[in-house]
């Protein structure tokens, strides 16, 4: 190359080279997330490399070797934190224990606060004050984050790159449509490298076809296939692997050839991500594979040379395509195929490296090239409600090249509401993802959606998608609603609530907020409502106190509320993990539900002590409205681009997070929307109503089944639920076992007002017809043949009452977490007696 052509060149790039985007308004970025722009080409940079070597058309190689495209399989369940114990304790039933004399003769006056209106964005803070002073901070929980960077934020427990930070680091990540894991010298590359992986519908492993359906008891996708390994000949068995700028759509990965050493090779990860991106900061390009590379070519300059392509073909016939933007260097870098599983790129090189799969062809290679040298480095979301109208987008942070969009993936539930002008902006290119269907790549910054129908309208009292808030019974069923709560208001709330688990006790208090919210708006009898809300309260009490068998605890490492059950008996699946993070929107939204029936019936009751302030504290631990709190994370459980929330929290785990219950995660978002009408927060209710129409969107798509779904694998939609779902794969069991009556019915549980807005009367009627139409409900035991009944009423309310107002009912159909009481108002209201 001429002087007078590489001067020309370095011209051109500093003419053209980009700088970062600026950051998102109103969103919070760690600073080391911003250090990731330090990495990128500026248009200040001086030239000092000149890439001159030429650089053969097409590479190809080939080799004897079996390619290592099987993985492993992992058909067990990740059992971490996870009991025997069903969600309910089945040893455990209770009779009255109290005289019905000693009944208050003081009535409950119900009244609503002023209509308060949300804001522009509501995402907005419930507050950011330390929690109550009586929940005592610890700073030695079980669970060290693993090779974390120090920051000021809370750490995320709960979201998709939890592996990195756990057990051996080794467990794969998911952005959807790749994984990603630390190749930690394993597989047939023997690589250290970040090793890159897509799967595809035809790589499905399937359980057992079971009756009744015959559908496969479960799918799953190989792991630990290394399509493209993104390393440096610097990485060892020395190297560290570290992590930064935890954020709800992102974390950064780092790499280093040993501890105390400066980072090396560095991958921002975020969901959706269109490409896998690598920075080298004076390291050492290696590209490897275990599937075997068969070619490479080169493809030229995209982005006015900015950035150079290859095209890579792998044994399996994929085809990927490499992008390679320099810093500080003009020309092309070569790429040499050394052998099958070994590309070897430049030294000491500066700069990003990005693979991505490409099975559109030279459409999905146009689509590609418009966004190589872009990526992102995080996202926030920012919504808004109108009435029934909820908006809401998720925006990128781009960095890398200025003049390239960003190739962002998106997940059926997304596509399904996005604003009509995002049509504009789709590409050629789909993926196929593990649990998520097909994939669809979009050229823009930012999703936008719109979700139609809100669940405005529900409230305290039943609803169905037909008749709307049901608020009367007639006489006879108020007759036996007051009957029932006569007896069940008279057991002893204490004894009921105050156990060695949040879960069970969260489940006691919101059954009985029920029975007297049913006593006093169905039954007719405010006098029995004050008298049992006035025991409710003094039970309620003895955790706002903390007071109760394992009291509460601020854990400064992570930040977040949790029992101290394992502090006290060291071990981690004490209350099903919660001490971990594990299903704390399940625990605490029982009693945000309780609290929100309390002050609705109460209002004195929000502004007494710190009754009010303990609560918002849980919320805040699970469902956390903003990013600047400095207490609790963003959004703990719910996952704004899965649509859903995630259970598992501090345990790692092969095949990623899992959800096991539906409807207590839809129950989790109904209480923090009720809590927040009730106690007069527009924002907290409007994003309780934003998650249940997104919830409602993406279980219809995801867990919860019809015949028609086009989402998940034929040969296992006949299951009608998918049980467990993890990233990696779903699996239709339960971790308490295996009868249908668990399996269909945790998706049930609890019966609530919401239940008819996220189980439509399609969805249910299929599931009745293939398990339970058959079956003698009456002889399920443990509690479960309520739940089965109870949820009946929501196509055939008149055979649920039958059930439940006979006269020889029998408690036994009932779990600690249920009553008689909603069960007759449930029925009752749905099926107009």
């Amino acid at each position: 190359m001429s002087a007078a052509f590489a001067l020309l060149l370095a011209l051109r790039y500093l003419q053209v080279h980009a700088q970062p985007q600026d950051a998102i308004p109103g969103a919070v970025y760690a600073p080391a997330a911003e250090a990731i722009a330090a990495n990128l080409p500026t248009e200040t940079l001086p030239v000092t490399r000149v890439y001159t070597s030429g650089i053969p058309p097409v590479q190809s190689t080939t080799t004897e070797a079996e390619p290592g495209t099987t993985g492993d399989v992992h058909t067990s369940l990740d059992s971490g934190g996870r009991l025997s114990a069903g969600p309910f304790d089945t040893s455990r039933v209770f009779y009255p224990s109290l005289s019905l004399s000693s009944l208050s003769s003081a009535s409950v006056l119900a009244s609503s606060r002023p209509v308060a209106t949300a804001s522009a964005n509501i995402f907005a803070s419930t507050g950011t004050n330390a929690p109550p002073q009586n929940i005592g901070f610890r700073s030695d929980h079980k669970a060290l984050p693993l090779g974390v960077t120090p920051q000021n934020e809370p750490l995320h427990t709960n979201k998709f790159y939890a592996n990195l930070y756990l057990g051996n680091q080794s467990n794969p990540v998911w952005t959807h449509p790749y994984s990603v894991v630390w190749a930690k010298g394993g597989g047939n590359t023997g690589s250290w490298g970040f090793s890159v992986s897509h799967v595809e519908r035809d790589m499905i492993s399937y359980g057992q076809n079971n009756p009744p359906s015959g559908a496969a008891q479960y799918f799953v996708y190989p792991v630990g296939i290394q399509d493209i390994v993104l390393s440096a000949t610097e990485l060892s068995n020395t190297s560290v692997l570290t992590t930064d700028s935890h954020q709800a759509f992102s974390v950064n990965a780092n790499f280093a050839p040993q501890a105390g050493m400066d980072t090396i090779l560095s991958f921002p990860l975020v969901q959706g991500m269109g490409f896998v991106t690598a920075l080298y900061d004076h390291a050492s390009v290696i590209l490897q594979s275990g599937v075997y590379f068969q070619s490479i070519a080169f493809g030229g300059g995209v982005n006015n040379d900015l950035t150079w392509k290859y095209r890579i073909v792998l044994s399996d016939n994929s085809n990927w395509l490499l992008y390679v933007t320099p810093k500080g260097a003009v020309g092309a870098p070569l790429f040499t195929l050394e052998n099958s599983t070994t590309i070897i790129g430049p030294s000491n090189f500066q700069g990003t490296v990005q693979v991505a799969k490409n099975p559109a062809g030279p459409a999905g290679e146009e689509d590609y090239d418009e966004a190589a040298g872009a990526y992102p480095i995080g996202a926030s979301v920012v919504g808004s409600v109108k009435g029934a109208l909820g908006s809401y987008k998720i925006k990128w942070k781009k960095a890398g090249q200025k003049t390239q969009s960003l190739l962002m993936f998106a997940l059926p539930h997304h596509v399904e509401s996005m604003v009509p002008d995002m049509d504009n902006l789709a590409t050629n290119i789909q993926l196929t993802t593990t649990t998520k269907g097909m994939a669809k790549a979009y050229l823009t910054g930012s999703f936008k959606f719109i979700e139609p129908a809100l669940p405005v309208d529900i409230g305290f009292d039943p609803w169905t998608p037909a008749r709307g808030t049901i608020k009367y019974v007639s006489e006879t069923a108020a007759t036996f609603i007051n009957v029932a709560a006569s007896v069940e208001l008279a057991q002893d709330i204490d004894e009921q609530s105050n156990l060695n688990s949040m879960y069970y006790s969260g489940k006691a208090l919101s059954k009985f907020a029920l029975i007297v919210y049913a006593a006093n708006s169905f039954g007719d009898n405010s006098t029995l409502a004050a008298s049992g809300l006035k025991r409710l309260q003094s039970a309620f009490a003895i955790f706002v106190n903390n007071q109760q068998i394992y009291p509460l605890a601020y854990d400064t490492v992570w930040k977040g509320v949790v029992s101290s059950a394992t502090y006290s008996t060291n071990d981690p699946n004490q209350d099903f993990g919660n001490s971990f993070y594990n299903d704390h929107h399940f625990h605490y939204g029982y009693f945000v539900h309780a609290a929100a029936v309390i002050g609705y019936l109460d209002p004195d009751w929000l502004d007494d002590g710190t009754n009010k302030d303990w609560v918002n504290t849980l919320v805040r631990d699970y469902a956390n409205g903003v990013e600047y709190d400095p207490y609790f994370p963003f959004s703990r459980s719910f996952d704004w681009y899965h649509g859903h929330s995630w259970a598992k929290g501090l345990f790692e785990s092969s095949d990623g997070k899992d959800e096991e219950s539906t409807s207590e995660d839809t129950f989790a978002s109904y209480a923090m929307k009720m809590w927040g009408h009730v106690i007069g927060d527009a924002n907290m209710e409007a994003r309780g109503n934003l998650q249940l129409a997104i919830l409602a969107r993406s279980l219809r798509n995801y867990f919860l089944m019809t015949f028609d779904n086009t989402v998940q694998p034929p040969n296992f939609i006949g299951n009608k639920v998918t049980g467990i779902l993890f990233e990696n794969k779903a699996d239709h069991t339960t971790y308490f076992g295996s009868q249908p009556e668990f399996i269909q019915g945790i998706h049930m549980i609890p019966i609530s007002p919401i239940t008819s807005y996220i189980r439509s009367g399609t969805f249910v009627s299929e599931e009745w017809g293939l398990y339970f139409a058959n079956r003698n409900i009456s002889a399920i035991q443990n509690g479960w043949s309520g739940i089965l009944m109870a949820n009946l009423a929501t196509i055939d309310p008149r055979t649920s009452w039958q059930f439940f107002a006979d006269p020889e009912f029998d408690v036994v159909h009932l779990d600690g977490g249920a009553s008689l009481t909603w069960y007759l108002t449930w029925a009752a209201c749905l099926g107009g007696i």
